[in-house]
């Protein structure tokens, strides 16, 4: 008798099928839409007319490049998960951040704990 477990060999999926999609995974991409989208509002409200094109254009871009490069799905550079938990975490700080800049403390902070918190599960389904 041999000491490996018995494994059932399971049929490949489908062609163009994709595991179903959780309500955390689309949470986790809310969130992310939220940060962006308030960069452009922080950019757009916070500055004065020939800047708030500049950081209201300027720093959802720069975000959305920086999540491309680190923490996406299809991430252009393969980093430790440690790295892309700490990307992640600070394009949720500065979108916590820029609600505080604009005045708005208790969004910002419910804003960052949901991002966090949310954050979190995912990246604990990551590495299971």
């Amino acid at each position: 008798m041999t000491d490996t477990p018995y494994v059932r060999p399971e049929a490949p999926a489908e062609p163009g099928t994709r595991p179903a999609v959780s309500v955390v995974e689309v949470i986790s991409v809310l969130c992310g839409l939220v940060a962006f989208g308030t960069l452009a509002l922080w950019g757009f409200t916070a500055w004065a007319f020939p800047w708030n094109l500049v950081f209201g254009i300027g720093a959802p871009v720069v975000a959305i490049l920086i999540w491309a490069l680190f923490v996406s799905p299809r991430a252009v550079l393969a980093v430790h998960p440690f790295i892309r938990a700490v990307v992640e975490l600070l394009v949720y700080l500065s979108a916590t951040i820029a609600w505080w800049s604009m005045g708005q403390p208790w969004i910002g902070l419910g804003y960052g704990v949901v991002a966090v918190a949310f954050g979190l599960v995912i990246g604990r389904r990551r590495l299971s």
